[in-house]
């Protein structure tokens, strides 16, 4: 055994519940055995999957926070009738909060319909007062995604109003919400049920999880067929799916051949498999989130304990468990531009108990009371970087950031920038691997923001004034024309990067194609 500790600055993050009259009780969970995670969470108000009758229907609630308490006059026991969101005639199965308007939420239900609602703070208004009387919540828009049920709804992370739904037709269909009178796009190619969805930081490329035990990554603008398809894990049951930042890595959680969890990594050019490792044998499914801390969090259904990973070179080193002899039902994580940053918080997540609402924080413990801005990179921000006709017209731009520590926005980097080699074309068989994960690859909305990277390059600025200080605007030209020089570079290296993907692209088509063909002609 190692005589040395893994040097980390996560190594002692600890979860932390509110008091209970900080979160909710009376609460009536769903009772369907659809497997989401029952509950989400913008930064200003939670959703939750209700036990409704007469219909489908969920609840809207204020954001409880762990470290004070409800808004003034909200009970934390809530009556046994208050406003829900109705209007579905089946169930609902999942719900989705807008990253670009925290009182947006999109519904999922068993009648094939995905609901859109807008929620006004005036609906709050007297909540458990004498004489006060539920006001239920009335979409703002209704549409007819399929004949059959609607398993998961999930918004796109950098164009504004662009929705993918998963359907019981065994396809993912996205939407502009603006015209939501027809699809935009079908994804398909599953062979079985879809277990969930997740987008890449830049939105990209969609990952998808299935009860065939297939792994799939989409390009929506492509076409339908996917990209990339691989061996998932050997159970059918209860995979998941989640990005890990920006680098070319997904991460799934799901189930073995003998039933043991297992939580796995893999490299998505190829769809390779990185790291597998064996949770337990429990059989509550695990719901995998990920914080751009580099930390993977899993939370298994009928669990009491959170359990969370630093991740580093392709490993996944344990750091601790959150433990509660409470079950989880389901489970959600708070936006990251919602955190509490002067009590050293960098993830929080919502936990639905039996009748029960709980935040947990997880605290790095910290002695100073300054900004900690080595575990607080920027986060996403609620600006998108893209309107939906943008996006369905090719455009690709990555995720607008927001400094957690005084709230300026800056534009993030194209992701998976990282695996290029500085010349990509020379080598045609390490760029197979590693660009295809440029989906994200960015065309001209990266440029204002690619420049700013290369600016440290232009070494000279240091030594103009040890070279010659009689001549400074020589040095000045000699900058900028390194500037406009790098900028053009950069320019036709990001070209060249579009082509390698368009044409790998094109080589999955036609091998989709001929795979069609072969079987074709077997049969």
């Amino acid at each position: 055994m190692s005589r040395f500790v893994r040097a980390s600055k996560y190594r002692h993050v600890f979860g932390q519940q509110g008091k209970k009259e900080y979160g909710y009780d009376n609460v009536k969970v769903t009772n369907s055995a659809w497997d989401t995670n029952i509950i989400s969470a913008s930064t200003r108000y939670i959703s939750l999957n209700w036990n409704a009758s007469g219909g489908g229907a969920f609840a809207i609630l204020p954001l409880p926070n762990p470290f004070t308490p409800l808004p003034t006059g909200f009970p934390s026991k809530l009556p046994d009738l208050i406003p829900l969101a109705r209007s579905h005639t089946g169930p609902v199965l999942d719900t989705d909060w807008s990253p670009f308007n925290d009182t947006v939420v999109a519904s999922a239900g068993e009648d094939g319909k995905t609901l859109i609602w807008k929620v006004d703070d005036a609906a709050f208004a007297g909540w458990g007062q004498d004489g006060w009387e539920p006001q239920d919540f009335d979409p703002v828009a209704r549409i007819d995604v399929s004949p059959r049920r609607v398993g998961h709804v999930l918004f796109h992370p950098t164009a504004n109003n662009v929705l993918a739904t998963s359907t019981g037709d065994h396809v993912v269909k996205l939407w502009d919400l603006a015209q939501p009178e027809n699809a935009r796009g079908v994804l398909g190619g599953h062979g079985d049920a879809i277990q969930s969805l997740a987008w890449n930081p830049t939105g990209t490329i969609l990952a998808t999880t299935c009860r065939d035990r297939k792994i799939r990554l989409f390009d929506p603008r492509a076409g339908s067929d996917p990209v990339r398809v691989g061996e998932g894990h050997g159970g059918i049951k209860g995979a998941r799916v989640v990005w890990m930042g920006d680098r070319d890595r997904i991460a799934t959680t799901g189930f073995s051949k003998m039933s043991d969890r297992q939580a796995a990594i893999w490299e998505t050019g190829s769809l390779s498999n990185v790291k597998t490792i064996t949770i337990d044998q429990t059989s509550g499914v695990l719901m995998p989130f990920w914080t751009d801390n580099n930390i993977l969090f899993l939370a298994g259904k009928g669990d009491g304990n959170i359990r969370y990973y630093e991740y580093e070179n392709d490993n996944l080193f344990p750091l601790a468990e959150y433990k509660s002899s409470e079950p989880q039902r389901g489970m959600c994580f708070l936006p990251r531009r919602g955190l509490s940053v002067s009590d050293c918080e960098i993830a929080r997540a919502y936990k639905v108990a039996a009748s029960s609402i709980e935040a947990i924080a997880f605290i790095v413990p910290r002695k100073s009371d300054s900004f900690q801005s080595d575990i607080y990179p920027p986060a996403p921000s609620a600006e998108p970087a893209l309107s939906a006709a943008e996006f369905f017209s090719g455009k690709t731009a990555p995720p607008k950031l927001v400094s957690l520590e005084d709230g300026s926005i800056t534009a993030g980097s194209a992701p998976l920038s990282i695996p290029t080699t500085p010349a990509p074309a020379a080598t045609p068989a390490p760029t197979k691997t590693t660009s295809a994960p440029p989906p994200a690859a960015a065309p001209a909305p990266i440029v204002s923001m690619r420049e700013e990277p290369p600016a440290p390059t232009p070494e000279p600025e240091p030594r103009a004034p040890t070279r010659s200080q009689t001549v400074p605007s020589t040095d000045d030209g000699a900058v900028a024309a390194l500037k406009e020089e790098n900028a053009r570079l950069t320019a036709e290296l990001r070209d060249a990067r579009e082509k390698i993907r368009n044409l790998e692209l094109q080589v999955e088509t036609v091998r989709a194609n001929a795979r069609k063909a072969a079987a074709l002609l077997d049969s």
